[in-house]
């Protein structure tokens, strides 16, 4: 049996004030080509499909033109989709008897039977391979928040043992349902211990923004396990079969080097044959100036953005310009910058989305700097001039201090 994983999709998702439409589709469509051409049984989605609980019209159109033609073109394959954080539990629920319908599940949230009780039957997923039998079962559990816990005791690690305790009681269910030969596969929507982040564009989100998951939460005689939450793709501790799928395409520049991935997974039997990253190919190219770890001034990049391909020799269409991002040193404050960057890349096929500026000195703050006095001893003009000086070396020029006190008054106080 084959499967795909795949995860943090951010449909919606802006780029600083970009719109990522044109990319998004692009993945979509490259991911329906990969499931046809691997003749895949399933596909496991998560979590995050949405960047945001209230996405565009257009994000939501992006999703269900995908799952119209997943149907169209792959009418046997199993569609397993849950809630991340991002999403909105209700809102990917809201269509569920319908998709049902189609063979797409969708798990927006935990629901509960009359009792109260966690409605497991739920997340029990069959998974079927190309002969139309059973060859595994989904425990498809979505991003989890505090309200579905079970307050397990009061300790500190309440919600480490909440977690335990609902694929506990899922994997229970799951092992009482399957037959002989069949896989369990398991979907989380969460931060684990001992994985890397992507600091720039995403958050531990569990209780607190701090706990941690363990990942002998999920049982090792799980065939494997589909992770959503980190955009960085990875296997977790020691388990080959315990993956991140990682975000198809970079939400942030500093995702610029990551493989972004979706996983292909072989199923035999009750076990994982084998399982390989599949690279997504890249829509628009981020272009990170200069390389490396150098400080160039100002003067020392521009031939570096003359030798950026020009618009006129490029067959690319606006949408499909690479995006930049320069890395300036600067000796003194620099009011035009951007604007000075921006006239020599008029006629670039590009687009600069970033500048980052680095200084003489360090960036520490200003109550660092100054342990024997407390900063209510300072008037603002004084501490105007003391972080001017930790940035820079000298006196700020008497044009920037006549305007730092044009807008302290126009700020309405008088320094």
């Amino acid at each position: 049996m084959q499967l795909i994983h795949t995860s943090d999709w951010h449909l919606g998702h802006h780029l600083h004030g970009l719109n990522r439409d044109y990319e998004h589709r692009r993945f979509l469509n490259w991911l329906l080509d990969t499931l046809e051409d691997r003749r895949a049984d399933a596909l496991l989605v998560s979590g995050d499909i949405f960047d945001s609980a209230n996405p565009s019209a257009a994000a939501q159109t992006l999703y269900y033109q995908f799952l119209a033609e997943s149907r169209r073109r792959l009418p046997d394959l199993d569609l397993v989709i849950v809630a991340g954080n991002h999403d909105s539990a209700s809102r990917l629920d809201a269509p569920k008897p319908l998709l049902k319908a189609f063979n797409i599940h969708v798990i927006g949230s935990l629901g509960r039977t009359p009792s109260g009780n966690i409605d497991v039957d739920a997340l029990l997923v069959p998974l079927t391979n190309q002969n139309r039998e059973t060859a595994a079962w989904c425990a498809a559990v979505p991003f989890l928040r505090p309200a579905d816990l079970p307050r397990a005791g009061k300790g500190d690690d309440w919600l480490v043992k909440g977690v335990r305790e609902i694929y506990d009681e899922v994997f229970t269910a799951l092992s009482q349902r399957r037959g002989p030969g069949q896989a369990l596969v398991a979907t989380g929507h969460a931060y684990l211990t001992g994985t890397q982040l992507s600091e720039l564009s995403e958050r531990k989100i569990q209780v607190g923004n701090q706990q941690a998951i363990p990942v002998d939460v999920f049982p090792e005689h799980a065939a494997y396990t589909a992770l959503g939450h980190l955009h960085r793709a990875q296997r977790v501790g020691r388990r080959d079969h315990v993956r991140y799928s990682g975000s198809p395409l970079p939400l942030s520049l500093d995702e610029a080097d990551y493989l972004h991935q979706v996983v292909a997974v072989t199923l035999n039997g009750e076990a994982a044959a084998k399982v390989e990253s599949v690279p997504v190919p890249r829509a628009v190219d981020i272009i990170r100036l200069p390389k490396g770890k150098q400080d160039l001034t100002v003067e020392e990049l521009l031939p570096l953005l003359h030798e950026l391909p020009n618009r006129e020799t490029t067959a690319l269409a606006r949408h499909e310009y690479p995006y930049l991002e320069l890395s300036v040193f600067l000796n003194k404050p620099e009011p035009g910058l951007r604007k000075q960057l921006e006239d020599v890349l008029t006629d670039k096929a590009v687009r600069l989305l970033k500048i980052k500026t680095k200084y003489p000195k360090s960036r520490e703050s200003l109550a660092d700097s100054l342990p024997q006095q407390s900063l209510s001893q300072l008037s603002p003009a004084d501490v105007f001039t003391r972080r001017y000086q930790s940035l820079f070396e000298g006196e700020p020029s008497k044009a920037m201090t006549t305007a730092f006190h044009e807008l302290w008054d126009q700020a309405g106080t008088v320094p």
